[in-house]
């Protein structure tokens, strides 16, 4: 790539973070959280998102240390992308994106090979390949920093996402689908200067628990059996770069370290634990009020009953509700759904 490429304004869009769909996304419900957070938690300086997903809950914090944690590496990289402490250049990330939207007749790759015409047409998926095998090649030769990186790959990811021959999640593609849009990356618009002291994570929360601390520990675990890594697997694939074989219909990778203990009837043992050793003024968990109004897959895996007995032991407990239509894969139309917050102020 030309370095030296001069970009107009005009020739490049951009995009902001919750410019994605994503299950369980809580965008909709940040002024919900911010007022509760605002009115009954004081003296908050540091805020953790343990299980962050996309980090829009943690976009509404930025005045704060942001702590962010998710177990999934494609998430991780777009946290540390919006989120991390390192400065980046913006006029390199902003050529590079040009530079990859102006690619053509690429050759085949990783990604035509196990990819095409599935969920991105052949074109597409060589050029998600080469894209992806170029943002590696350049940061190993030092020519983009780690945070130039993350935000070259958010881009990607991004792009895939909305292209993509899917219905929001990658457990299925659609066939004979026409493949109308093609592949454009945009400019995330992130911070360059973020707090020094934020911190990004891509571990199993409860182990992180054990050595972090914040003034407000945030929890949005998964709610069911659906389990995010079958959901995003080929969004997790490209992030990772690891080339691994695919299988199935639906190209899935191998993803047996990937799945999350609370999308099984181990989920309560797994939040006992995780309260047990949280080390916070304050601790707010969203579980939303599915309980057995879905199919087996949607009931949540925590009773309303273990949370406030767990919860009660670790301190003060308020619950607040807000009614909202989720977003989900479509197969769901639960009426009088509620997102809950349960605040603890800590006192043991």
């Amino acid at each position: 790539m030309n370095n030296s490429l001069t970009v107009k304004p005009n020739e490049y869009k951009t995009s902001f973070i919750n410019n994605r769909r994503y299950l369980g996304n809580k965008y909709k419900l940040l002024p919900f959280i911010t007022d509760v957070v605002e009115k009954e938690c004081k003296g908050v300086k540091s805020f953790a998102d343990i299980f962050a997903g996309t980090g829009a809950v943690s976009s509404a914090f930025t005045d704060k240390i942001i702590i962010t944690n998710d177990l999934m590496y494609s998430n991780y990289i777009c946290n540390y992308a919006w989120f991390g402490s390192e400065v980046y250049n913006k006029q390199i990330v902003i050529d590079y994106v040009v530079y990859y939207n102006a690619l053509s007749d690429i050759q085949d790759n990783y990604m035509t090979e196990n990819f095409s015409d599935t969920y991105f047409s052949r074109d597409d998926c060589a050029k998600i390949g080469f894209i992806r095998e170029d943002i590696e090649k350049n940061y190993k030769m030092k020519n983009i920093n780690g945070r130039e990186r993350a935000i070259l790959i958010t881009s990607l990811l991004y792009a895939m996402d909305k292209i993509a021959k899917t219905c929001g999640h990658y457990d299925a593609y659609r066939k004979g689908a026409e493949f109308d849009k093609p592949l454009e990356l945009l400019v995330p618009l992130a911070e360059v200067h973020n707090n020094l002291d934020n911190q990004c994570y891509n571990e199993d929360a409860n182990e992180l628990v054990k050595r972090v601390t914040a003034d407000l520990i945030y929890i949005d675990p998964p709610y069911n059996s659906r389990q995010y890594c079958d959901a995003y697997h080929l969004l997790e694939n490209v992030a990772r770069w690891e080339k691994p074989e695919v299988f199935g219909v639906a190209r899935k990778m191998d993803r047996t370290k990937l799945k999350s203990k609370y999308c099984t009837r181990s989920a309560a043992t797994a939040f006992e634990e995780l309260i047990e050793n949280i080390k916070a003024k304050y601790i707010l968990l969203s579980y939303n009020n599915m309980a057995d109004k879905g199919n087996d897959r949607s009931n949540a895996k925590i009773s309303d009953e273990d949370i406030m007995r767990i919860l009660g032991r670790k301190g003060v407990v308020k619950v607040f509700a807000e009614s909202y239509k989720p977003f989900t894969t479509g197969k769901s139309d639960i009426s009088e759904n509620k997102e809950r917050l349960f605040l603890c102020t800590v006192t043991k």
